[in-house]
């Protein structure tokens, strides 16, 4: 196997495992897809679009880069992300902040940096951020741009873990119980915010367009209820992210361009029935670009066959890492599939399961894959599609030392986030 031109033995030989190998060509060429996709689509009904890339999936300097590169801009959610943001050389005007949280001073730092959106996530943080502003000098001739984050009762996506838009859950402003709409109109009271619209992300690793083009309607249809309330017309929507990938052979990943026509002729429907303009529209993928672009690769280690209550007999196959560098399978059953790496099998394929090393029985990596029934320790093991939540949502748990991220490209590789030190580790143990 290889990935970006480099060999799977040459990689292990050069950075060690575990190790997440992220194709940049591939990233990129993702980036382009999505860019391309909604600007002509949208274009088509006589609107602009802004791509933003949701840097939670996965941020390093080097990936914030790219997309920038790529014409797309960036979404942050803490304090940590804008820093990273900003040491990637990414403008204010090309940055938004989410997080249903967000302390006075990442608000505080947002407003400093000039960020193009603060995405308010409750009645409280639009009047901090209000506070804040005035504190900083902004006023009607500089406001500072917010936007209000929506729950449209649309449930989405796989696990109730990343569902987002159910009313009953921290993200946002209920449609259905009239906050949304108070939340717009107080924003619209302080001379030193200007209302840019309305964000609604509906979940994630959604596979069905439907979910986002009902999502599209409820937003322009609170769109034209402000304007008839406050007689303001929000100049843009924010219709989220969560397109779906494929993470095994049977998943049927989200056909962007096509997605893309689809929302944009939804929209122009839906303006028309209402007698208004279609709004700037902006998205936010993070997964859908970063996810399939990376491969965690493996070493294997204990082998064993366990015979299960039902006469089953599956081998489980650890290997040097787990859920400390991909939670998702222990939090809310994500799935993946993965392969033998370093050579081709000799033997007939065994039902396996693929297992971590840290002191959980849930520390599974895979439950269920075919691998080669002579499968040995010193194997390597590439698991596919660990792109988005696997780096970004790693732990230091057992104290195993996180995996580095290797960017590899026209046969070459280059290290953009190190593998981390034992002295990592124990810096921040002050005994």
């Amino acid at each position: 196997m290889a990935v970006g031109g480099i060999a799977v033995g040459d990689l292990v030989a050069q950075h060690g495992t575990p190790s997440f190998i992220i194709d940049e060509t591939h990233f990129r060429s993702r980036a382009q897809l999505f860019v391309n996709s909604f600007t002509e689509a949208f274009g088509a009904v006589g609107t602009d679009v802004d791509v933003y890339y949701a840097g939670k999936s996965f941020l390093s300097v080097a990936v914030a880069k790219w997309a920038l590169e790529e014409g797309m801009r960036l979404d942050t959610c803490t304090g940590g992300e804008m820093a990273v943001a900003e040491r990637a050389g990414v403008s204010g005007a090309d940055m938004g902040l989410h997080g249903n949280n967000k302390s006075e001073a990442e608000l505080t730092r947002a407003i400093r940096y000039g960020v193009g959106r603060i995405v308010a996530d409750s009645l409280g943080e639009i009047e901090q951020i209000a506070e804040l502003a005035l504190a900083e000098g902004r006023g009607e001739s500089n406001p500072v741009p917010v936007m209000v984050r929506v729950t449209t009762g649309i449930h989405a996506g796989g696990h109730e873990f990343i569902s987002t838009a159910r009313e009953d859950q921290k993200f946002g402003l209920s449609l259905a119980g009239g906050q949304a709409l108070e939340a717009l109109e107080l924003v619209l009271k302080f001379p030193q915010l200007h209302l840019l619209g309305a964000h609604a992300h509906i979940g994630s690793q959604i596979q069905d367009s439907t979910a986002f083009e009902l999502n599209a309607r409820k937003m322009l249809e609170l769109r034209a209820e402000l304007e008839k309330s406050a007689g303001y017309v929000m100049p843009e929507l924010d219709l989220g992210g969560g397109y779906g990938i494929a993470y095994v052979p049977e998943d049927q990943p989200i056909d962007i361009p096509a997605l893309a026509v689809t929302l944009a002729n939804t929209m122009k429907q839906v303006a028309d029935e209402l007698g208004t303009t279609i709004p700037r529209i902006s998205i936010e993928p993070g997964r859908s670009i970063v996810g399939p672009t990376t491969v965690t690769l493996y070493t294997v280690g204990t082998i064993k066959n366990v015979t299960t209550d039902e006469g089953i007999v599956r081998t489980y196959v650890s290997v040097d890492g787990g859920m400390s560098d991909n939670i998702r399978p222990a939090l809310y059953g994500a799935v993946y599939t993965a392969r033998l790496a370093n050579r081709d099998g000799d033997e007939q394929a065994v039902l396996a399961r693929i297992v971590g090393k840290h002191c959980e029985s849930g520390d599974i990596v895979i439950n269920d894959v075919a691998l080669p029934a002579d499968v040995r320790r010193g194997d390597v093991i590439a698991v596919a599609a660990t792109g988005a939540y696997g780096r970004s949502m790693a732990s230091n748990y057992n104290n195993i030392l996180k995996p580095p991220v290797i960017a590899v490209k026209d046969g070459e590789s280059r290290v953009i986030v190190r593998r981390e030190t034992e002295d990592d580790l124990l810096a921040l143990d002050l005994g």
